[in-house]
């Protein structure tokens, strides 16, 4: 059973963190300071002998000279050792923890008490001053930790190890590279960057390989990932504190990445620093396997077990989903807001709502123009492709300059994740013909025969009127709720007008709706036109065609089918979608926006946030005054001086000195803040999907490692190689590549003041 901490306003337990957890002293007035110090009035009834059975302190409220390592695993408190160090005041902003563990308040009474005992304490150091100083000039205190010269070079041994594995997460090596054939021995790049070390005079590596055999492995694969895992978690830890900081979050999903043939679920983290500013961070990869209530239920661990977050306290989610996997995907969200209904499922702020919308609908032809589109943008990637494509438009515009050069301006990279990429991909489609037939042929030896390949296939999926039919459906539906899915990509102001111009959205999507055969006669003849120009016949699918004659059924003509297979139920799915990702409490949401000072002073200060406030009611820490502080929050801006900037941000807004004074306000602002839809703040943290995409991309698949991907991603992060080693110490004591780790409890009871049996209840931890 993990260690609590029982310091108010402290959220650590043992399995989260690699502090020593240390038991209240058994001496009667001793444990009376520990328990006065820490200011918890209920554990003041409390004998010292269930204190000291119950309840721990981390070794975070302690002075650093107090704690002492006697050895790699082993951490112990001097005999004097008093907790002072207490945070007896984010409480005041976080309602949700102030009953857990009540702080006391102190009467004149018990100051007086206190500074008197504090005084007697100090004559008594005084007193006795000389003598101790004596004392320590002659001999070494026994308190302090003495390591072994082997423990010593252990710790350096290990040090050196964790130094390579960062350098080959850093760089995005992989462990191991190809091999020749199957008889040639696994070229390992992690033996290679050690015999680099020791050839650069890594004395600790020397001295622990020097008489090993020149084709001995030199660690084993049992322990690369013993130090992988450790280095991992290490890092994504150091990320974790600032998300319990911080407290609201919104969990993102990215797509399917493949390791050792089974899918993970990319799992990422958006949330508000103790800076105010946005970040958004990648954590693990999740299996994929099961259904969407196993998927949940894997989620919940991992956030809430593994992590240490809550889940109540998320206040968003977003999934990039793209392919087959985006119905179950729609589920998971659907399950996650029944159990948590402020986990808002929103589009996220870094992929097009357009895109989103089109990878959200469930049909297969939609589907395969999607995946054409990925598949495009990946193939304008390869040298000397994208010359080609330029080359094809210059051609098929000949006589249309114009439009070819503005075809080229926005047929650059990344054209495919656009909010306009219907619109682009429509007039690109005979240019992109022309270009793929030219690749294929490869009359001047330019490609190589995998690139002449993928150009087949992108031109034979693309020579298919139904794809052609799909792509002008899509292009004229989605062209209402182009400007809508900019804006909320855009600035604080923009999506707080998006969240206002929902209704005239749905009204649009609602009259082609209302008038679906007008408008599907237009499209069908759009795309019969572009048909032509790229001489491709005009046909229903053989495969409809086939059953239908299985079927004895009349042959249907091909306007009709495109209406009932493709114009119908794209308009459906895409006002199934928009109405779904923003309900009622979304929009509430977004409207809350409304407390940046720009906005307020665009809607000339006339806005009612508090009609839209009872959306985080209960996550504010004075809801009761929520009126008439906002009240005021509006008059402060409304009657500021000529020469004060209105902040445009949240950013900004939560930057201002004066926002403490308005601490709901303060509140709802970070609350908001967390939502996936709003976009990141430019800093170096941003996109973490991006630098994923780039590991994904630099390293070959067959080499791809789950523990390099997350250091390579997550390089800003602070790695303390000291923490690294203590933890392989304590956890590996016996440094044996095949011993099986110690259990956490027995490795943080070590860890302990007074190392005695566990026999704690679950019950009474709870109570802390």
């Amino acid at each position: 059973m993990p260690n609590f901490c029982a310091a108010p306003n402290c959220t650590r337990k043992s399995t989260q963190s690699d502090l020593a957890f240390f038991r209240f002293p058994r001496d009667p007035e001793r444990c009376r300071i520990w328990v006065e110090n820490c200011r918890r009035a209920d554990l003041e009834a409390k004998t010292s002998d269930q204190l000291n059975k119950h309840y721990r302190l981390c070794a975070k409220h302690f002075d650093p000279a107090m704690v002492c390592k006697t050895s790699p695993y082993r951490t112990v408190l001097k005999d004097t050792a008093i907790p002072t160090i207490f945070d007896l005041t984010s409480h005041l902003r976080n309602p949700h923890t102030r009953h857990r563990k009540r702080i006391k308040e102190l009467t004149e009474e018990d100051l007086r008490k206190i500074r008197e005992r504090r005084l007697a304490a100090t004559n008594g150091q005084l007193g006795s001053k000389k003598d101790a100083t004596v004392e320590d000039s002659t001999s070494t205190t026994e308190d302090e930790p003495q390591l072994s010269t082997e423990e010593k070079d252990l710790r350096e041994y290990l040090r050196s190890l964790f130094e390579v594995v960062v350098m080959l997460g850093k760089q995005s090596i992989p462990l191991v590279v190809g091999r020749a054939s199957e008889a040639e021995n696994m070229s390992n790049n992690f033996q290679a960057l050690i015999d680099y070390r020791m050839n650069a005079g890594d004395e600790a590596l020397k001295k622990k390989f020097q008489a090993t055999a020149v084709n001995t492995e030199y660690v084993s694969a049992t322990q690369q990932n013993q130090l992988l895992d450790i280095c991992e978690n290490t890092v994504r830890e150091e990320m974790l504190m600032e998300v319990r900081e911080s407290r609201f979050f919104s969990l993102v999903t990215g797509d399917l990445v493949e390791f050792a043939n089974e899918n993970h679920l990319p799992l990422f983290v958006h949330f508000v620093n103790q800076h105010n500013v946005l970040r958004e961070e990648f954590l693990d990869f999740m299996s994929f396997d099961g259904d969407e209530s196993a998927l949940v239920e894997r989620l919940e661990a991992q956030l809430t077990d593994r992590w240490g977050l809550s889940m109540e306290d998320c206040r968003g989610q977003a999934h990039k989903a793209t392919g087959t996997y985006t119905t179950k995907m729609k589920a998971v969200a659907v399950l996650l807001m029944e159990k948590y209904p402020l986990a808002l499922h929103m589009p996220c702020s870094h992929l097009a709502l357009n895109v989103h919308l089109a990878n959200s609908l469930p049909f297969p032809n939609v589907q395969v123009v999607m995946e054409t589109l990925r598949r495009i943008g990946a193939f304008f990637r390869t040298p000397f492709t994208q010359d080609e494509l330029e080359k094809a438009i210059s051609t098929h515009y000949q006589k249309n300059e114009e439009k070819a050069a503005t075809l080229k301006l926005a047929c650059g990279s990344g054209w495919t994740e656009q909010h306009n990429v219907f619109d682009v991909l429509l007039d690109m489609l005979p240019p992109l013909l022309l270009c793929m037939d030219s690749i294929r042929d490869n009359d001047d030896g330019k490609f190589d025969d995998t690139v002449a390949a993928n150009a087949y296939s992108v031109t034979e999926t693309l020579s298919d009127f139904e794809i052609v039919v799909t792509v002008v459906v899509l292009k004229n539906v989605l062209t209402f709720t182009r400007a809508f899915g900019k804006n909320l990509q855009g600035e604080t102001l923009d999506v707080f007008f998006a969240a206002n111009s929902l209704t005239a959205v749905l009204h649009s999507l609602n009259e082609v709706n209302d008038n679906i055969d007008v408008y599907h006669e237009f499209w069908y003849e759009e795309a019969v036109t572009v048909a032509n120009v790229m001489e491709i016949p005009v046909t229903v699918p053989r495969l409809f065609l086939r059953k239908q004659r299985a079927a004895d059924v009349g042959e249907i003509q091909a306007e009709a089918y495109f209406k009932e297979y493709v114009t119908v139920p794209v308009i459906h799915g895409v006002m199934q979608e928009v109405e779904g990702m923003f309900s009622e409490t979304n929009l509430k949401a977004l409207k809350c926006l409304s407390l940046v000072p720009a906005v307020m002073g665009q809607m000339k200060f006339n806005t009612t946030e508090e009609n839209y406030a009872d959306v985080y009611r209960n996550d504010l820490p004075s809801p009761d005054t929520l009126l008439a502080e906002l009240h005021c929050w509006r008059i402060k801006w409304k009657h500021r001086g000529k020469e004060v900037r209105l902040p445009t941000t949240i950013h900004e807004t939560l930057q201002l000195p004066d926002v403490k004074f308005f601490p709901n306000v303060d509140s709802f602002l970070k609350v908001l803040s967390a939502l996936p839809v709003l976009k990141l703040e430019d800093n170096k943290s941003e996109k973490a999907s991006d630098r994923l995409q780039a590991y994904l991309d630099s390293v070959p698949a067959t080499q791809w490692n789950r523990s390099l991907a997350m250091l390579n991603i997550n390089t800003h992060v602070k790695r303390d190689l000291d923490v690294m080693v203590d933890k392989y110490c304590r956890l590996y004591p016996d440094d044996d590549p095949e011993a099986e780790p110690m259990a956490e409890e027995e490795a943080e009871d070590e860890a302990e003041a007074e190392a005695e049996p566990m026999a704690e209840e679950e019950a009474e931890t709870k109570t802390i």
